[in-house]
Parts: structure tokens; C-alpha cells; sequence
């Protein structure tokens, strides 16, 4: 590897060094599943404040965003689903915290869209409900479409199981879920893996986000293998 190329970094806290008050952020993650923890848990050291985070969800009370939640550094939400979060729930009751929410495919579509230089795109999710109020309406092909625009994060912040030192990320199963989509909209990416590799032992054909989306990249030492809603046998749903 050349000199120069190496994007690694010694942990969280130098990863999330120069997050400003009043940025946006995109985070990965869906549920309890892909968060990346100890980058939050570096966010919360900090105190950086004013944030407008753009997730799927809000985390749960006591992980994840929650822990920012508690802390009052969240301003902004995007989101397409926060029901397991009470705190969340009281902090947009109480208007102490903005909330938007967008539906998870347009979601995912808004943060492809910056991530691949696409200010706005059309879609048909959402016509003729409240999330069309104040946006374009246009027909195309005899069918109502409503205009959504791409999302472009100061920061994207995701996690991966593994990773090189290049930046070149795997991600396992259903834990991929939204960090691509947020690495990419991300001006500057950080990933947190849970394997650092050797620079080209990751198979070229099984890499699933190339480096050159990622700008720092670090091994993350403490990893918390949470479920949000344990079942048994008996049909008993146990909140996590």
C-alpha cells in the first residue's frame, strides 16, 4: 500500500474530532441491528449539540441515538420509524425536538440520491398524504409523483464487520442495511469494523462499499449484540 493511502484512524474520539455544533449527520443502522455504537458513545463525550441526525430509527432508550436523545445534543430527526423510543416520543411531544418523517424506501432513495450527485428525483410514495404538503406535484404517464430530494450528511457515520485500512467495507447480512446508503451520502464517512484486515484480503468481488466512500476507518473495541424483541416459545414478547 502507498504511503498516503491509509485512512485508519487510533479510535472513535479522533474519528469524530472536528464534528461541529449544528451538523448533519447520517447513521447507519436499522433497529438495534448495524448502529454504530462506539462512534455515538464519542459523539456523547464530545457534547457536540444542535445535530440534525438522519437514521431509520432513533435507536431505544439507553443505546444508540437514545443516548444522544438524553443528552439533548439531537435537534433534528429524519427519520422512517421511532416507536421504540419513549424518550423520543416525550422530547416531539413537548416540541423540544424536530421531527420528519419520510417513508423507508423514499428514505433510503433520498440518501442514495446525495450520495450519487442527485439533487431530486420523483416519486409516487406519499401523493395525496401529509407527506406531499408543500412539494412539487407532477403527472408523468397518468400517475401523481412528488418531488423528494437527495440528502447529503456533513458527516456519515456507519459500521461494518470488517474492513482495510483503504477503507473497502463488508458488512454482515441484514446488519448492511442502511450504512451504505449513509456512507455514501456522507461528505466525510467514518466506519467502525469490528474486523480490521490486511489491505487485499478482502476479495475485490465480495466488497460490498468500496473505499473510496470512506474517509477514516478505525477498529472498534466494545460491540453490544442487543435484540429488540425477544420471542419464546410461548408467544411472549419481551422488549430489549
Amino acid at each position: 500500500m502507498k504511503k498516503g493511502m491509509s485512512k485508519l484512524v487510533t479510535g472513535p474520539d479522533e474519528a469524530v474530532r472536528d464534528i461541529f455544533d449544528g451538523a448533519v449527520l447520517t447513521l447507519g443502522g436499522f433497529g438495534l441491528c448495524g448502529i454504530p455504537e462506539n462512534s455515538i458513545a464519542a459523539l456523547v463525550r464530545k457534547g457536540v449539540k444542535n445535530l440534525t441526525c438522519v437514521s431509520n430509527n432513533a435507536g431505544v432508550d439507553g443505546f444508540g441515538i437514545g443516548l444522544m436523545l438524553e443528552k439533548k445534543q439531537v435537534k433534528k430527526m429524519i427519520s422512517s420509524y421511532v416507536g421504540e423510543n419513549k424518550l423520543f416520543e416525550q422530547l416531539v411531544l413537548r416540541g423540544e425536538l424536530e421531527l420528519e418523517f419520510a417513508p423507508q424506501g423514499t428514505l433510503a432513495e433520498r440518501l442514495r440520491a446525495g450520495g450519487s450527485g442527485i439533487p431530486g428525483f420523483y416519486t409516487p410514495t406519499g401523493v395525496g398524504t401529509l407527506i406531499a404538503e408543500g412539494k412539487e406535484v407532477r403527472e408523468f404517464n397518468g400517475r401523481k409523483y412528488i418531488l423528494e430530494t437527495g440528502i447529503v450528511g456533513d458527516f456519515g457515520i456507519v459500521k461494518a464487520w470488517k474492513g482495510d485500512a483503504m477503507g473497502n467495507l463488508v458488512f454482515r447480512k441484514t446488519s448492511r442495511n442502511f450504512n451504505p446508503l449513509c456512507a455514501m451520502a456522507g461528505k466525510i464517512t467514518i466506519a467502525e469494523v469490528e474486523e480490521l484486515v490486511p489491505v487485499g484480503a478482502i476479495d475485490p468481488d465480495h466488497v460490498h462499499l468500496p473505499g473510496v466512500y470512506v474517509h477514516r476507518i478505525f477498529k472498534g473495541e466494545k460491540f453490544e449484540k442487543r435484540i429488540e424483541r425477544k420471542v419464546t416459545s410461548g408467544g411472549t414478547v419481551h422488549a430489549k
